[in-house]
């Protein structure tokens, strides 16, 4: 794909719409001439020079990665004409645009037609939509969710002023539903928070098994699936899938979050909430004689709690979906070669002589340690390897992240190690290129090799 073809083109078409409302002089007052802009084009181009090469296969830590060209030139074609679609009147094609996708992802994670939802500007305030529609639904009762789970449950349900309950996890990082259940019977617990991809491990909470407690207990299940969410187009148990129950069991859920703007290939500022039961929109009901006045259909910002959000969102999801659509033989293509690479990546591990994996990875999460006697050992040499790859040479550059760990984790994976101290730091690298695949030998090598050079200093 020509991106620099179709960016101009994007600015061409947007051009060509513009004239048929008419010329028009434009005013003066922010005119800037490109003598002017030109120094400060360049400063800031240099300023983001100051950036990890979030692109390229050698990175592979945080769960960061390029926008698709698709999607980038559908974002900025939007962009320019810049669309609000809180309300129809502020973005009546991109409003459209939203519907369709959003319907497109409630299928794909097993939703019926009669269903609610929309896209937001990130996963932290898709998962406070669903948690202000679980406290009005189960007022004044508690949010049990895995203490692996991603801090922003915790810290909206402060937010929200909800009590906030952690349940702790099994030896994969998984909610541990005998815990649960024992909690549920002793605490008043209104909604249970379960994860389809936690940000640590990648883990996935069993969802299918969670819901023979939503019937026995009355409670409501919500199900952070913000990063792995679109693992549902390989849940296929094949060998480069994941488990497939937990994974069909979304569509039973009472609410959902997903983030095009991860595995979806968005820029960021893409996530989607979704909701089984549509009446719940009565908790978004307020008044606004002054938005809501070209049409009685119901406009996009009467079912959220955010305001203006950015048309250009939609515009560049719908894009992407008619050229990789959420199906298997679209963006599961895109999926497949990091989870390939996920789990071979854990088999050479196992053989290594200086990594060990921590876990066998879930997703395309891959969490690993340097093979040390003492936790402070393990803690420094992470450490060092972290350093090293991201300030060596860029022809010899590695990015990777770490994760912390404490003893009994370790020892519940049977890591044979001395919690000298209290707690540690591990390895940790996210696959989500699908270039890792090709990668990944590389990847390996040259971490054993800065390992090794930090166990000599």
């Amino acid at each position: 794909m020509d991106l620099r073809r179709w960016l101009t083109t994007a600015v061409e078409e947007v051009e060509r719409w513009q004239e048929e409302f008419g010329k028009y002089t434009a005013h003066p007052a922010a005119a800037v001439a490109d003598q002017e802009l030109g120094p400060a084009f360049a400063e800031l181009a240099e300023r983001l020079r100051d950036n990890y090469p979030f692109f390229h296969p050698r990175y592979a830590g945080q769960m960061i990665k390029p926008a698709h060209p698709a999607a980038v030139a559908g974002h900025l074609v939007a962009m320019l004409v810049n669309p609000n679609n809180h309300a129809l009147d502020g973005g009546p094609a991109t409003a459209r645009m939203e519907r369709e996708v959003v319907a497109r992802l409630a299928g794909v994670l097993g939703y019926g037609p009669d269903h609610l939802g929309h896209l937001t500007t990130s996963g932290t305030i898709a998962n406070l939509e669903a948690l202000y529609v679980a406290r009005e639904t189960h007022p004044g009762r508690a949010v049990a969710h895995s203490a692996d789970a991603h801090y922003t449950h915790s810290r909206m349900c402060r937010l929200l002023g909800v009590e906030a309950v952690p349940v702790p996890t099994d030896d994969a990082g998984r909610m541990d539903l005998d815990a649960l259940e024992s909690l549920l019977r002793t605490h008043d617990i209104g909604t249970v928070v379960l994860t389809a991809g936690t940000t640590g491990l990648g883990a996935v909470d069993p969802v299918h098994e969670a819901l023979a407690l939503r019937e026995s207990h009355g409670v409501r299940l919500h199900v952070d699936a913000a990063y792995g969410g679109f693992f549902t187009l390989i849940a296929d148990d094949s060998p480069d899938g994941v488990t497939s129950a937990p994974f069909r069991a979304l569509g039973a859920c009472d609410s959902l979050v997903v983030d095009p703007h991860k595995h979806g290939l968005q820029p960021y500022g893409c996530g989607a909430v979704l909701f089984a039961d549509p009446a719940v929109e009565r908790f978004y009901r307020h008044d606004s004689p002054y938005t809501y006045f070209t049409s009685a259909e119901r406009h996009l910002g009467e079912v959220s709690l955010e305001c203006s959000r950015a048309g250009a969102a939609a515009a560049a999801l719908w894009l992407t979906f008619r050229l990789l659509p959420p199906t298997p033989e679209g963006l599961g293509r895109v999926l497949r070669p990091g989870r390939r690479a996920a789990l071979r990546w854990a088999d050479l591990l196992a053989e290594s002589p200086v990594l060990a994996p921590y876990q066998r990875p879930e997703l395309d999460i891959v969490t690993y340690l340097p093979r040390a006697g003492r936790l402070s050992e393990i803690d420094a040499l992470s450490a060092a390897v972290l350093e090293a790859g991201m300030t060596a040479p860029a022809a010899e550059s590695v990015f990777v992240a770490t994760y912390g760990v404490d003893g009994p984790a370790l020892t519940a994976r049977g890591h044979e190690v001395e919690a000298d101290v209290a707690a540690g730091r591990i390895l940790r690298s996210v696959l989500m290129k699908p270039e890792h695949d090709d990668w990944l030998d590389y990847l390996h090598t040259r971490i054993e090799e800065l390992v090794r050079a930090a166990a000599k200093r």
